[in-house]
């Protein structure tokens, strides 16, 4: 690994050792020296950097999740009226083969760190939220312009749009489901809703 010009640069550099490394062998599996060894650094350089490999692991788990919300939001705001966006938020939350599923796996294998580590878990609880509120503000829209008529409150309903995502990627992840399973099954969840038949499967 080339020496760094400062320290951002070198967390930088371990995280993304880190994160190669979990997607590798498991966050359960990872140990230090596989992160030194994966960036080309001794144990007691990352140890400089990071208190633990748990402190680690939360890091890569904040990026991550920042960088997988700022996609989400991206596709949303690209779409144009509450139905095109609802669908966009939809199709943003599948981990479609690819980069999709990589960063999905990655961050299942680093939710235990939640369990263990307070900055983790604020981390989670506003990732959460994060996500949530993309389907609020979804939802609120479409009730506004008349496009759906919610079955309940705009924010529990994005709540459970999220928690079904989380669901559906575990069967994806364990081979019990495919990305396309996964987002009719969420455009269905979308039609009853909001009573907005664009969101049939054939929509």
């Amino acid at each position: 690994m080339a020496r760094p010009k400062n320290q951002a640069e070198r967390r930088a550099q371990l995280i993304d050792a880190t994160a190669r490394t979990v997607v590798e062998l498991g966050a359960t599996a990872t140990k230090l020296r596989d992160v030194a060894r994966v960036a080309g650094v001794t144990p007691a350089s990352v140890l400089y950097y990071y208190a633990d490999i748990q402190e680690l692991f939360a890091a890569v788990f904040e990026r991550s999740a920042a960088t997988y919300f700022v996609s989400r939001e991206r596709a949303i705001v690209q779409a144009e009226g509450p139905v095109a966006r609802l669908r966009a938020c939809v199709r943003s939350g599948v981990p479609w083969p690819g980069e999709g599923e990589q960063s999905t796996r990655l961050l299942f294998e680093l939710f235990p760190v939640a369990l263990r580590n307070e900055g983790a878990a604020d981390r989670q609880r506003a990732f959460v939220h994060q996500q949530t509120e993309l389907y609020r503000q979804v939802l609120e829209l479409g009730h506004k312009s008349g496009e759906f008529t919610l079955i309940g409150d705009a924010c529990a309903l994005g709540r459970s749009f999220v928690a079904l995502e989380d669901g559906y990627a575990m069967d994806l992840l364990v081979g019990d489901a495919t990305a396309q399973d996964i987002e009719d099954r969420l455009l269905d969840h979308a039609r009853i809703v909001t009573g907005n038949p664009a969101f049939g499967r054939s929509g």
